[in-house]
């Protein structure tokens, strides 16, 4: 079960990810009304936090099962 969780947070990951990069696309061309940069914009820094959070749980995993490691051996 941990293993379906796990993938799952990878691909909440992957796909905050994918649809960040789209995102930035889109604001680059500078073709946007503001009103449609704004919501983009804002979308974008849910999705940067949203991608912060899950680097820092994995950092955290990394980090769990290196110290677990060291007292093991």
């Amino acid at each position: 079960m941990a293993t379906a969780a796990a993938t799952d947070e990878v691909s909440r990951f992957e796909d905050a990810l994918g649809e960040l990069e789209t995102i930035v696309g889109q604001m680059e061309r500078g073709d946007l009304k503001l009103e449609e940069s704004l919501r983009l914009f804002e979308r974008g820094v849910a999705l940067t936090r949203q991608c912060r959070q899950s680097l820092e749980t994995a950092e955290l995993k990394v980090r769990n099962l290196l110290a677990s490691d060291d007292s093991a051996g």
